[in-house]
C-alpha cells in the first residue's frame, strides 16, 4: 500500500494552507509505529461498525473474534514507512502515483503462492 501524507494542511478555519516545517513531522521509526496503530485501530472500527464485507476464502473473518486473531500478528510485525521530500507540484505527485497504478512490480501472474510465512513469486534476472 502506498500513501500520500501532504507536507502541511489546511488551516483550522479552512481557508489558506500551513506549510510544514522544515524536517519531516515524525521520526521515520515513530511515524511507522503510529501509522501501524492508527492504521489498525481503524481497520478494526470499520469491521465492527459493519463497513467491511469478506467473501470467499474471508467470509470466516466476519466473526468479530476470528478478524481480531487475523489482526494480532499486524501490531507486531515492523511496518516500513519510506519518508521522502514533498512533491515538487500535483504534476509529481501523479506522476510518482502513476507508476504504482499502471505498471505493478509484482503482477498477479507472477504470484505463486502466498501463506503466513511470506509471498512467492516468479523473477527474471
Amino acid at each position: 500500500m502506498h500513501g500520500i501524507v501532504p507536507g502541511g494542511g489546511l488551516s483550522p478555519d479552512g481557508t489558506r494552507w500551513i506549510a510544514r516545517r522544515r524536517g519531516f513531522f515524525l521520526p521515520v521509526r515513530v511515524l511507522s509505529r503510529l501509522f501501524r496503530r492508527r492504521f489498525l485501530d481503524a481497520l478494526a472500527a470499520a469491521h465492527h461498525a459493519g463497513q467491511i464485507r469478506l467473501f470467499g476464502e474471508y467470509a470466516a473473518l466476519a466473526q468479530s473474534s476470528a478478524f481480531a486473531r487475523w489482526l494480532a500478528p499486524l501490531r507486531h510485525c515492523e511496518w516500513v514507512v519510506h519518508a521522502k521530500r514533498p512533491f515538487a507540484g500535483p504534476e509529481a505527485a501523479l506522476a510518482y502515483l502513476s507508476r504504482y497504478t499502471h505498471r505493478v512490480a509484482i503482477s498477479n501472474r507472477r504470484l505463486v503462492a502466498m501463506d503466513e510465512r511470506g509471498v512467492t513469486f516468479r523473477w527474471k534476472d
